[in-house]
């Protein structure tokens, strides 16, 4: 079974698929992912962690790398629970808020072996490298 992707631009989700979207603590969804979320997948303006619609939100904007860990975390258990869901992460964190692939990557660790969740391929790439590493 080959490993599945968050395909590079989202324009439609199936009835039970989660865009998960990189935000701000405010929910001031104005650009990249979180615009996307916003105009096409419910994302709630002034909401910006967890759930909306069909998408999620992870806040990204509100200091270093540390900052987002616990929010990554919180939605790698939800999405352990909602099994039943397809979650597509998108590259959240590496638009505006300006961090690197390796930077946020390794965050998603937990991430890449379920089944139901779909990373960028730079981020599965990078996880990847990181275990031959360990």
């Amino acid at each position: 079974m080959s490993k599945k992707y968050t395909p590079e631009n989202i324009t439609h989700l199936e009835p039970d698929d989660i865009f998960v979207f990189g935000s701000n603590p405010e929910g001031m969804h104005m650009g990249g992912a979180a615009r996307v979320a916003y105009d096409k997948f419910g994302a709630v303006w002034g909401q910006g962690v967890g759930i909306q619609g069909q998408s999620y939100a992870i806040p990204t904007m509100q200091g270093g790398v540390e900052t987002i860990k616990p929010y990554v975390d919180d939605f790698i258990d939800l999405a352990r629970e909602w099994d039943q869901n397809t979650f597509y992460v998108t590259r959240i964190g590496c638009g505006i808020a300006g961090f690197t692939d390796e930077e946020i990557a390794p965050l998603f660790d937990e991430a890449y072996d379920l089944y139901n969740v779909r990373l960028p391929k730079s981020f599965a790439d990078i996880i990847e490298r990181n275990r031959k590493n360990r």
